[in-house]
């Protein structure tokens, strides 16, 4: 960026000064986030690598299906396909496109109505970072204190996270990498500058071309634990985040906790918007009925009443669902059902509509970046794996394309699940226009209804005189269940039983006392 940017983003800071406040959690609460890892969903200029000129062509694609955000991985410059470990935080990289292409994609997403989401990791940098080149040996450089250094002259730079130096990519070369001095001061500026930056580009305080929020990765109270950098929720993350409420108030910031927790000091410590419900996306993934009521009630109370929590059951990060769930179709629409109807914002993973299979190597591979490509495939498209977009950028590769997941005609592809009224892809959306038909869904309260099955979950969602009753038979037989209605102030002397999702065989029976009795098929999802 040309170094106005830092006095347009200054200006702007001063002139919005006196209008810090949050975005109303019922706003937040409406969307559908689909997390994207660009450069694995659709490239339009046919060099192999998704981009942003790509992602602006499918918007039809993602409306179609429900979605009303977008959750980019990082954009900027970086040695690693992932473009984690930036070389230049203020580039895009130029496989993704150019800001005119990044500016097009933002401004027709806010045309459409659409929010753009940016993934952000500050707190490392690699070896061609001009901090890291300049300083590195160098006690007398001007970013001598930008790196941690360990001992005398520059030598010994701070390892990230597992203690890592460096690491060997998908491509076949090492890449060094080290710790950025996050309470040196000018960093601290630097940084405000560079948020600044894409939350109000042109410093007019109109918002259209200004990113709408941010994911920040690897968000810690006390970075990678070691305890030299600590303290960092309140004393960087949150002044951060208010000063840059202060040019727009309805910026948010997603915290992607560190430790995989409730994240209730993320709130509390560093006043984020929103943040990942970690133990409850670990509970669904085991399709467990205690250990998903247990963790969504704690997830409730770890979050005050103007915070979202992000509900998901996949990411970059992690396994896909449909590899931990062998591919059955009846449990991954439970899981999309789970992801969509409990209290929280849905975010799905790109693929994940599809059933897109992949496990990380988790050193399968060696040391090396290659060890996740199997859970950032390319988006499937079309029923065979040639097609004009698809984003092949680590075809012949290595083992990881060796192994791909990616198969002609296997039924998970976009082409094929798009005609089929029973596919995966068809049922997400059919969840997602029921969630944009019912606000109740959205904003509504949430608790369990006790049943005296193990193997049935049920719970309420309701607001003013309206409720919605979700039952969900977790197993793979016929189960009866009897729900425990008597604490709930419904009116059952004339029930309305309405079949929401039209998928119910059986209509819940009223018994006394107010409960209710329901029979199940297997897997059986029913919505009243």
């Amino acid at each position: 960026m040309a170094s106005s940017f830092f006095v347009l983003a200054t200006a702007a800071m001063v002139f919005f000064c006196n209008l810090h406040a949050q975005l109303k959690p019922e706003a937040q609460q409406a969307e559908v986030i689909y997390h994207l890892f660009l450069r694995s969903f659709y490239d339009s200029n046919g060099d192999g690598h998704g981009d942003l000129t790509g992602l602006r062509e499918k918007l039809d694609y993602l409306q179609e299906l429900g979605v009303t955000s977008v959750l980019l991985t990082p954009l900027y410059a970086s040695d690693f396909y992932h473009n984690y470990f930036p070389i230049d935080f203020e580039k895009i990289d130029p496989e993704f496109g150019t800001k005119e292409d990044y500016f097009a994609l933002l401004n027709e997403m806010h045309r459409r109505g659409m929010k753009l989401y940016m993934d952000m990791e500050i707190h490392y940098v690699t070896a061609d970072h001009l901090w890291y080149k300049d300083s590195f040996q160098n006690p007398s450089s001007p970013y001598s204190e930008y790196i941690v250094y360990n001992g005398p002259n520059n030598t010994d730079p701070e390892s990230i996270i597992h203690n890592l130096t460096d690491m060997l990519s998908y491509d076949g070369k090492i890449i060094k990498f080290c710790t950025i001095n996050l309470y040196h001061q000018k960093v601290k500026d630097y940084f405000y500058h560079l948020f600044a930056y894409w939350v109000d580009p042109n410093s007019d305080g109109e918002f259209d071309d200004g990113i709408d929020g941010f994911r920040i990765d690897h968000m810690l109270d006390d970075l990678d634990w070691k305890g030299k950098i600590t303290g960092l929720l309140a004393n960087f993350w949150k002044p951060l985040i208010h000063q840059l409420q202060l040019i727009n108030p309805n910026v948010v910031f997603f915290a992607e906790q560190g430790d995989w927790g409730y994240g209730a000091d993320y709130f509390l410590q560093g006043d984020v918007s929103s943040v990942f419900a970690f133990p409850l996306s670990q509970a669904i993934r085991q399709l467990n009925k205690k250990g998903i009521q247990n963790k969504a009630d704690t997830t409730q109370l770890a979050t005050p009443q103007n915070k979202c929590q992000l509900i998901f059951i996949e990411n970059h990060d992690m396994p896909r669902i449909a590899t931990v769930f062998q591919g059955s179709l009846a449990k991954l629409k439970i899981g999309a059902a789970l992801t969509i109807l409990l209290k929280g914002v849905p975010t799905i993973y790109y693929g994940q509509e599809l059933g897109m299979t992949g496990a990380n190597g988790f050193g399968k591979f060696g040391v090396s970046d290659g060890n996740d490509i199997p859970v950032r495939e390319a988006f499937e498209w079309y029923k065979t794996v040639a097609g004009k977009g698809m984003a092949l950028w680590y075809k012949n590769s290595g083992p990881w394309w060796d192994q791909t997941q990616l198969r002609d005609n296997d039924g998970i592809s976009l082409e094929e699940q798009k005609s089929d009224s029973s596919s995966l892809w068809n049922f997400y959306k059919t969840l997602l226009a029921f969630r944009q038909d019912n606000p109740i869904i959205q904003t509504g309260s949430m608790k369990f209804v006790e049943n005296d099955n193990k193997n049935v979950i049920s719970f309420l969602r309701w607001e003013k005189e309206e409720a919605i009753l979700v039952i969900i038979n977790l197993s793979d037989c016929n189960e009866t269940a009897n729900l425990e209605m008597a604490n709930f102030s419904l009116k059952t002397d004339k029930p309305k039983f309405s079949n929401l999702l039209h998928q119910a065989k059986e209509k819940p029976i009223i018994k006394a006392g107010q409960n209710i009795s329901v029979i199940l098929s297997p897997f059986e999802i029913q919505v009243w």
